[in-house]
């Protein structure tokens, strides 16, 4: 019970605040005037005022309120290597027994990182946080750590705690522990493809037994490109070669330095995104057409691709008169473009173009050399492909894969997909393809053809190859076998996809990675890995996983869609999984490249030293030597200011924290007792006066 006493002035404060100056000065007056009866008066004055104050005795009746014990046990990822679950689950163990025999307490249990892969490493402050939300700080009476002391959220100063009372640290691993990790210091994120990267790493050791040179292996997209070596504590720095586009994984392993407590951070990852330079497209037209700016404008609207377009306007068969100094047109640049510069480019398109001694036979020589090489070349033909003086009558029909019949079929038909046309990605899903015959606008004209190598994924009548696709050697041709896809662009009789058809053929032949017809993709979404094969086949074989602890896991793979297979993966662990299927393989980083949890793992009792010290407490390891008994500290309640820690001991303190369950007020003016003290003192000073 507490009794205090309160105030209620009758009046406005500054009115009594006035009167009772103004008796200060009456009874002063009084008294220094030698007034019989001065002191009399005062008190009368005083017991006045008072009865304006109006005070009375409030009397609280206080519940005490038991005191909050946080314990936080860390379970996050460090906390699984060597035996530190072990010595974890044992400390608990033995802090239940201790915390039971502690009086009017409230002991709560809080589990960190249960999960053990943490992605923004060991948040323990933020649980505690959470497990006190509905907990007022004048309750909490302390709190328990267990854990390794590899802690990411620990506040500067005991202010941030939000309560204050004593922080205690129980240590798990041992004082010896030896590690070696690869810490980067130039990661960068972008790329040119065929250009190379600088990434900066230095290699960082704790324990003793360490400090000489560290062989670095270097690999890229899971391959070996670069042995070096590193001093430990010094910065290093190598040129990386970005060599596609997409997600190049370039991996950094330390050597193992023998009795770590893991080689998990022995290895950095850095992705760099390859990004494509400007795509250099050459088309050619042979002659004005329809449909010649079907090309040129799809192309000129892609942002990526910088486009030369020539078209043959007077060939040299064309003689008029017209003297060549009054003609306005360019020579055809045929020396710089299919000599000097042919590798420039990434893609040579030859729209409706035939033979008409522009080009020297020696030139296309040099352009099926240079699809050998790894250029593509893409053929639009018409009537031209099939007459004298076709393509195919020059040593570029080395590469073309299908040959003409020397016939062209004029009647109206509707381009169709054929079985591997419906699995390739270049033409698998074109809109209107899922209808038989496909909702596409019809096309009047085509080449009769055969088919030499490659795949048909379009055909026209009588299944007819319509649109080829062909490798040779490093290199991509493609083969489309009718001058009436502008129909299309067009909108005539409702059009077609001409867009979605055209751009993914350039970027076919241009080699996107996400057009590849027969390839192995895998992406991760939290922790959930979807593996992809793209094939042309009738099956997939099953997809292994590995893991980066080393865990290898089997997925089977079933059938989205035509040429596309699918399987998942639920992975425990954050980092860099392989994938293979015994043909292709790729890589796929789950969580960050560089888990925060796993950069250093040694434990220690220096994070959460200044902490505990600045609120009093204490940090302790719980395994003193190596493979001695835990020594886990008996509880015992300290009053506040009182010292907290001892040699086998830690203190929290008694929190002094109740509940009001009642309320008594008593006036002292208001009443008979307040009439008699005020009728008392004046009439004791009327009485005085009077003698």
């Amino acid at each position: 019970m507490n009794l205090d006493v309160a105030f209620s002035p009758l009046i406005p404060l500054w009115a009594l605040l006035a009167l009772a100056a103004a008796g200060a000065v009456v009874a002063a007056l009084c008294v220094l005037g030698r007034t019989r009866g001065a002191w009399l008066r005062a008190g009368a004055i005083a017991c006045l005022l008072l009865a304006l104050a109006n005070p009375s005795f409030t009397r609280e009746d206080r519940e005490p309120l038991t005191n909050i014990l946080p314990v936080v046990v860390d379970r996050s990822g460090s906390q699984t290597l060597d035996q530190r679950k072990a010595q974890t689950d044992e400390v608990r163990e033995q802090l239940e027994a201790r915390l039971q025999g502690l009086k009017n307490t409230e002991v709560r249990w809080i589990e960190a990182g249960q999960d053990g892969t943490a992605s923004d490493g060991t948040e323990l402050f933020a649980a505690l946080r959470n497990g006190l939300a509905d907990v007022p700080p004048e309750r909490v009476s302390g709190a328990i750590f267990v854990t390794d002391g590899v802690i990411h959220d620990v506040p500067p100063g005991a202010r941030d705690l939000g309560f204050a009372a004593p922080v205690h640290g129980l240590i798990t691993g041992r004082p010896d522990e030896r590690d070696r990790r690869v810490a980067l210091t130039l990661a960068p994120r972008f790329g040119i493809v065929g250009q190379t990267q600088t990434v900066g790493f230095k290699v960082e050791e704790t324990g003793a037994g360490l400090g000489r040179p560290v062989p670095i292996v270097v690999r890229r997209d899971g391959e070996e490109i670069e042995r070096i070596e590193a001093l430990p504590g010094q910065s290093t720095t190598i040129d990386v070669p970005v060599s596609h586009p997409g997600v190049n994984y370039i991996e950094l392993e330390a050597e193992d330095a023998g009795q770590e407590i893991t080689t998990v951070n022995n290895r950095a990852v850095v992705p760099i995104d390859g990004v494509r330079e400007k795509l250099r497209v050459l088309l050619v037209s042979g002659e004005p057409h329809a449909g010649e700016r079907t090309w040129r404008n799809l192309l000129k609207a892609d942002a990526s691709v910088d486009l030369v377009h020539f078209t043959i306007l007077r060939p040299p068969e064309k003689q008029d008169g017209t003297p060549i100094n009054e003609l306005s047109l360019i020579a055809f640049p045929t020396r710089e473009l299919f000599s000097q510069k042919i590798n420039e480019f990434d893609l040579i398109i030859f729209d409706r173009y035939a033979r008409q001694g522009i080009l020297p036979i020696v030139y296309f020589d040099n352009i099926a050399r240079y699809v050998r090489d790894g250029g593509a070349v893409l053929v639009a033909g018409g009537p031209d492909y099939s007459e004298p003086g076709s393509l195919y009558e020059t040593p570029l029909a080395n590469v073309l894969p299908a040959e003409p019949m020397g016939g062209v079929v004029e009647r109206p038909f509707k381009a169709e997909l054929s079985a591997v046309g419906k699995k390739h990605p270049v033409t698998r899903g074109l809109p209107g393809s899922e209808q038989n015959p496909p909702a596409w606008a019809p096309w009047f004209r085509m080449v009769d053809s055969r088919l030499r190598e490659g795949e048909a994924v379009m055909q026209g009548p009588d299944e007819r190859p319509l649109l080829v696709l062909a490798r040779e050697e490093k290199g991509r041709v493609a083969l489309l076998l009718s001058d009436h896809a502008w129909l299309w662009a067009r909108g005539f009789d409702g059009g077609g996809p001409h867009v979605d058809l055209l751009r993914r053929l350039s970027h076919w032949l241009m080699k996107e990675p996400d057009l590849e017809e027969e390839a192995l993709r895998a992406k991760a979404t939290g922790k959930t890995i979807t593996l992809e094969r793209q094939t042309l086949k009738d099956e997939a074989a099953p997809v292994t996983v590995t893991l980066p602890g080393g865990t290898v896991r089997d997925v089977q793979l079933t059938q989205a869609e035509p040429g596309l297979w699918r399987g998942t993966l639920e992975t425990p662990e954050l980092g860099l999984h392989r994938a293979s299927d015994g043909t292709f393989s790729t890589l796929v980083n789950v969580g960050p490249p560089n888990p925060r949890e796993f950069t250093e793992v040694a434990s220690t009792d220096k994070r959460l030293a200044s902490l505990a010290t600045a609120t009093g407490g204490s940090t302790r390891r719980v395994e003193p030597e190596p493979g001695a008994e835990l020594a886990v500290p008996r509880i015992v309640p300290v009053s506040a200011g009182a010292r907290a820690f001892g040699a086998d001991w830690i203190g929290v303190r008694e929190a002094d924290a109740s509940v009001v369950r009642g309320i008594g007020i008593l006036p002292v003016f208001a009443g008979i007792l307040g009439l008699l003290l005020l009728v008392g003192a004046f009439a004791a000073t009327w009485a005085r006066e009077g003698r």
